[in-house]
């Protein structure tokens, strides 16, 4: 059985599918690309693909990360652009590598969100972002099935810091004036998304954006926590697959045509 690990995106208007919206769309292009997927036993088989950390519904990604398991070995790049071809723009598959480490789950454990305030004056946002950094803990609030959880929105974020216009990267441009926050954040239990941070400039400096804020998440991986920075999840298994020796009739087999 050969793994198959893809990066894909959500992007403009396909930001705003469900999970389980893009769980079906993604099994409509395994069957339109004739991949020859592994199924679970029993007695109601379902393709063997992996989810990890997928983003919140109304949120753009360019990070998003799951694995397929295959009955035959497949070409990764291959396999990447045929179910990109088969995937609605927006849900675009960028990356595909073939999994040759355990725990891609294991490796996601912080975020990079880009956070797009329109009508918001970027001074302003600049003294929010100093009050929230300042902030020993900020307490936020959040309705769940069991009732409002308080807990601190201070705690799991590496780093927030408010950036120059030109160099924002989300998939909603616009020239109006507004102001953009780049946010690290740990993935913890209780898990700290970017709303939460929102509530928390809210609570701190009375920072109210007057219209829905655009939130991207720009990458996922390991936290280095050195340098602050979300390093690429998928490099162990290029790093092993560059040091694996290539044997002809491996390579045969890995560039058959799906």
């Amino acid at each position: 059985m050969q793994r198959i690990r893809l990066r894909y995106t959500k992007r403009g208007r396909l930001r705003f599918t469900s999970h389980r919206d893009f769980q079906r769309a993604f099994e409509r292009a395994l069957r339109r690309a004739e991949v020859p997927m592994a199924y679970s036993a029993g007695f109601t088989p379902h393709p063997k693909v992996s989810y990890a950390n997928a983003a919140p519904t109304g949120t753009g990604s360019e990070a998003e990360y799951l694995e397929i398991a295959l009955t035959s070995a497949r070409d990764p790049e291959q396999l990447r652009t045929l179910l990109d071809a088969s995937l609605p723009a927006g849900l675009d598959v960028i990356d595909a590598v073939q999994a040759r480490t355990p725990g891609l789950a294991d490796r996601l454990t912080a975020s990079v969100w880009e956070l797009r305030l329109d009508g918001v004056d970027p001074a302003g946002a600049r003294r929010a972002v100093d009050a929230f950094n300042g902030a020993p803990a900020v307490e936020v609030q959040r309705r769940t099935k069991n009732g409002v959880r308080t807990f601190d929105a201070r705690s799991a974020v590496v780093s927030l810091e408010s950036v120059p216009t030109q160099d924002a990267q989300a998939d909603r441009p616009s020239d109006r004036p507004c102001a953009i926050l780049r946010l690290v954040v740990r993935h913890v239990t209780p898990a700290v998304r970017p709303d939460d941070v929102l509530s928390g400039l809210r609570a701190v400096a009375d920072l109210a954006p007057p219209v829905p804020v655009a939130v991207t998440r720009l990458a996922q991986g390991l936290l280095d926590e050195e340098t602050g920075t979300v390093t690429d999840p998928l490099a162990p298994d290029r790093e092993a697959g560059a040091k694996e020796p290539q044997t002809a009739p491996a390579t045969a087999a890995a560039t058959a045509p799906a």
